[in-house]
């Protein structure tokens, strides 16, 4: 007897719109799409504005500069090779990564565990982590921690990751 491949079944109900359907996930995915270019329009064309990561091309891009061990995130390029943004922005994109991944418990990082990182002076650390803070890249958190933003992540995969792996080869 063969198996029957699995099904997810959807409900979806926009203002007076209601559509149900069951299918495999792929096709539920294709109707969902559907409906939504159909019946909201206004979401696709507000989906381009969105910045988004896609986490399968973020973790190609990423290949030969982070990896993670049971100790817990590691970057495999030189710091000497980096200046001091390049080097925080890897390190909290690690972090990120690694929470996406359900590597790590959080994708935020103290400021000493960063100082520690970069190898350089608390005051040194505070200045490049204000910079990163005032263009965007990276946010503090409540609890004093810094992460990167959704837009830091972009910016990274737009621009930092292919100059990175161009200084250092990797």
């Amino acid at each position: 007897m063969t198996e029957q491949p699995e099904k997810v079944s959807v409900q979806l109900k926009y203002r007076d719109v209601e559509k149900t359907f069951s299918a495999s996930p792929e096709d539920a995915w294709l109707l969902l799409g559907k409906f939504f270019s159909q019946f909201l329009p206004s979401f696709e064309v507000a989906s381009k504005l969105l910045l988004s990561v896609d986490l399968q091309q973020l973790v190609k891009d990423c290949e030969g500069l982070i990896a993670f061990s049971q100790e817990g995130a590691n970057l495999l390029v030189s710091k000497s090779r980096l200046t001091d943004n390049e080097t925080l922005l890897l390190w909290l994109l690690a972090a990120y990564l690694g929470h996406k991944l359900g590597i790590m418990d959080s994708d935020a990082v103290s400021k000493e565990e960063l100082q520690a990182k970069l190898g350089k002076s608390g005051k040194i650390t505070s200045t490049r982590l204000g910079e990163l803070v005032k263009s965007d890249l990276i946010t503090k958190t409540a609890d004093e921690k810094f992460r990167v933003t959704t837009f830091g992540v972009v910016q990274m995969q737009k621009d930092f990751l292919s100059k990175i792996k161009a200084k250092t080869n990797a």
